[in-house]
């Protein structure tokens, strides 16, 4: 993470996933030898942890031949193997900020209630921050308050806000918002987008239109979509992004609300599962709360112990 404030804040945050799924470790390392028995306690404690079954079974499989190889004989002497091989289930590539560093149009989706709107308010500051031209879109026309929701936001970041009636077809403020940004020559532009249920078809239907626009306007922009997923909801949160990836490809996740929550491990399964690379996490109201997903920062702040 980019200070070490935040990783406080972090590794606080993953105090109850840390209790689940540590704790459930140091009674498994505990055991007298390495059986059929430890590895299903392992993997059971890493299924109970949201890791995923994708994911916990990639570990189980990788330990049991580090386990043959390297000849162990007690269960002790695979934690530090099991910690390295759930680290490298998470791999945000280096090009996973490529948007920030280019003129770009960023849709932003995900279901009401998962902190979407407030996500999109964060990361305008944070790209503020860096000097760049912002402009919100408030396409999530169909949500009372959504469009005042991220007024509040683009007045407290700073940037500039485009948004039309409640009610008013989400793509239309798109097109609005996609000549300011041309006229302006922004360098992001920011569209929050109707946040339905995601097995609703409308929303799909939507998300593609939005997107034909964008081909039709714009069609040299850098273009991303990020997920924003509850980490508290576990599986359902795979599951939420799994089916906006099958509506319109999505580039990255910003996992929200993981403070408090015993369900960390999601960060781990939606990139091992899905191959979408967690770009951003967040373990609190604040604004500084929302930063750049680090892989050896989050397994650290779920193992140590100190």
């Amino acid at each position: 993470m980019e200070n070490q404030g935040f990783f406080s804040r972090l590794k606080a945050g993953l105090t109850k996933t840390r209790n689940q799924i540590v704790s459930g470790l140091d009674a498994v390392f505990t055991a007298s030898e390495i059986d059929d028995d430890f590895y299903e306690e392992l993997e059971e404690i890493l299924i109970m942890g949201d890791v995923g079954v994708h994911a916990t079974q990639n570990i189980i499989t990788q330990l049991k031949a580090h386990v043959k190889v390297a000849h162990l004989k007690r269960p002790e002497e695979c934690r530090e193997y099991l910690i390295s091989s759930i680290r490298e289930q998470l791999t945000t590539d280096e090009n996973a900020y490529a948007f920030e560093e280019r003129r770009s149009i960023v849709l932003v989706v995900g279901v009401n209630g998962v902190g979407k709107t407030t996500s999109i308010g964060k990361l305008a500051m944070l790209l503020n921050k860096q000097g760049k031209r912002v402009i919100l879109a408030a396409a999530d026309t169909f949500r009372a308050g959504a469009a005042s929701q991220l007024a509040v936001w683009a007045e407290r970041a700073d940037v500039e806000i485009i948004k039309g009636a409640e009610g008013q077809d989400p793509s239309s403020v798109l097109y609005d918002a996609l000549q300011a940004y041309r006229a302006r020559k922004a360098d992001v532009l920011l569209c929050d987008t109707a946040g339905r249920l995601h097995n609703k078809k409308n929303l799909m239907e939507e998300l593609k239109k939005m997107n034909r626009i964008i081909d039709r306007e714009c069609p040299d922009a850098y273009r991303e979509t990020l997920v924003v997923l509850d980490g508290a909801t576990g599986q359902n949160a795979l599951n939420q992004a799994r089916e906006f990836n099958e509506a319109t490809p999505v580039d990255g996740v910003i996992l929200t609300k993981l403070d408090g929550s015993a369900k960390g491990g999601i960060a781990i399964a939606v990139e091992s599962e899905l191959h979408i690379p967690v770009k951003y996490i967040g373990v609190g109201e604040q604004v500084e709360d929302l930063q750049k997903f680090d892989a050896n920062s989050f397994v650290d702040a779920l193992f140590l112990q100190s």
